[in-house]
């Protein structure tokens, strides 16, 4: 199947399903329940695509794979190109996987312009995984920016009581710190002739150019991971978003930095990324800290678990910015385990949330006996974020810290700080919201999870345990990849790269 266009399938089926819906016609009630049924099914798709793209992947190579190039916009030199290594691939089956999961999830609990939401969560679909698949800067630029727009709508229209300010900071924040982004691929493209990613990972910029271009693209990844202090537009936008647009940000969209870094930053300007690695590595210590201490005082479920989100974007920056395989391997495998386990956790809320309406913690206490097999999910993903070994936090995070020590003890020593910290408010949480004693009414009444929730956590309870127990599975596809990375860099990959 090397021969198909396997990456544009993935891409840009979710518009066709999006399409599809935006045609059905009828009462209220017959519209909405086929636009879940055609946005689950093109999601369903899209994901069984997604795992040909798996299939047919050579993980003992180090170059991008399924390459699509086509001519685009003529005049200018840049091509509509596509294609995936070792470092995207994880990334493109995690966004089609949580698409899928996301529809199942809030199946019954939106009620209110489901036509529209589905279409917003398809075109979403397809702007994650072109992100991922791109490689041409305009093309990636398009991409990169277009996500901006369902989650601005998502936010703005299904979201809570304050959603029209957390939108707006949302959209404003990424935004304003991506005009630099555009500046600095309008300078690469005048170096460099071109816009294709392959040719600039190959280009030599002189040193001084590098630390400018550097700190451009710094300014729009650094919001998107978010990065502290440019983190204060994520709280407001989970907090204020539904369910699945917790999680679809969460899983995916907090990547989008991660990624750029491990795909432009490190790359192209590796001469500056040495430069500026101190600096990183002090702001994702104070993330690490700062945030999980703001999380301890929180009272708020999901704004909890949001600053739990930029504790431990935190390690994957120390991870990425570390020049060794370990470092980088582990924060790949921690931004999907990330991914998931937060997903997850933004799931658990929203399952309490659907049935009382409140996020406050002190509203809840001893769901343990009237949702048991709710409190076994959510001790599962509580003490994977928390990365007890064998679930795929521990994995990442051990990665991670193992090769920061190799570069710095003392950056080791205070990320290690911020985990005790992430395990003292995740047990806080647990503890105060399954145990003790039932004595609120209303949740003597509530009732354990429906199917559709049931079937929305078993893929990712399913992960948490196959990349805490066999992590090789997912590592050795991106083996290749990350030594090659540590190459354009110019880091030694022999001794580090370990992991088979």
């Amino acid at each position: 199947m090397s021969d198909w266009p396997l990456l544009s399938l993935v891409t840009f089926l979710p518009l066709v399903g999006a399409a599809f819906i935006l045609l059905i016609r009828g009462d209220t009630a017959v519209v909405a329940q086929n636009s879940r049924s055609v946005a689950l099914w093109t999601a369903l798709v899209t994901f069984l695509l997604s795992l040909l793209v798996l299939g047919n992947f050579d993980s003992s190579q180090a170059g991008f794979q399924l390459v699509e190039k086509r001519s685009w916009l003529l005049g200018f030199g840049i091509d509509y190109h596509m294609g995936v290594d070792g470092i995207s691939l994880w990334f493109v089956l995690l966004s089609t996987l949580l698409t899928v999961i996301v529809i199942i999830g809030s199946w019954h609990s939106v009620q209110d312009r489901v036509k529209e939401y589905m279409i917003a969560f398809l075109v979403m679909d397809t702007l994650m995984v072109g992100v991922f698949c791109a490689l041409d800067l305009v093309l990636f630029y398009i991409f990169f920016e277009g996500i901006l727009i369902p989650m601005y709508l998502i936010i703005g229209i299904w979201g809570g009581a304050r959603r029209i300010y957390a939108s707006f900071k949302f959209f404003l924040y990424t935004l304003l710190g991506s005009v630099l982004f555009l500046v600095a691929i309008l300078v690469m493209y005048l170096q460099a002739g071109t816009t294709d990613i392959p040719t600039l990972m190959a280009t030599e910029f002189a040193p001084g150019l590098q630390r400018w271009l550097w700190l451009a693209l710094f300014a729009s990844f650094a919001v998107k991971v978010p990065m502290w202090p440019f983190h204060t537009w994520l709280p407001d936008a989970h907090v204020e978003a539904p369910t699945a647009g917790s999680v679809l940000l969460a899983g995916v969209l907090l990547k989008l930095g991660g990624y750029g870094f491990l795909r432009f930053s490190l790359p192209m300007l590796p001469d500056a990324s040495a430069y500026f690695a101190p600096l990183v590595y002090t702001l994702s210590i104070i993330a690490v800290i700062y945030t999980s201490l703001v999380a301890l005082m929180q009272t708020d479920m999901k704004k909890l678990i949001a600053y739990s989100s930029v504790a431990h974007m935190g390690i994957v920056t120390i991870g990425i910015f570390t020049p060794n395989a370990l470092g980088i391997q582990g924060s790949i495998i921690q931004m999907l385990s990330h991914g998931i386990v937060s997903g997850a956790l933004f799931m658990v809320v929203g399952v309490v949330y659907d049935r009382i309406h409140s996020r406050d913690i002190e509203r809840y206490g001893g769901l343990a006996e009237r949702m048991p097999a709710y409190a076994l999910v959510f001790m599962i993903f509580m003490l994977a974020s928390v990365g007890l070994p064998g679930t795929s936090g521990f994995v990442g995070e051990v990665l991670v810290l193992v090769g920061i020590f190799q570069t710095n003890s003392w950056v080791a020593l205070f990320a290690t700080s911020g985990m005790v910290l992430g395990a003292a408010y995740m047990l806080w949480l647990y503890r105060r919201t399954i145990f003790g004693a039932l004595t609120k009414d209303d949740l003597k009444l509530i009732k354990d999870m429906r199917p559709n929730e049931v079937i929305a956590f078993a893929p990712l309870l399913i992960l948490v345990f196959a990349m805490g127990i066999y992590p090789a599975f997912f590592l050795d596809p991106m083996a290749a990849s990350v030594e090659n990375l540590l190459v354009q860099i110019g880091a030694s990959p022999a001794t580090d790269l370990a992991l088979h």
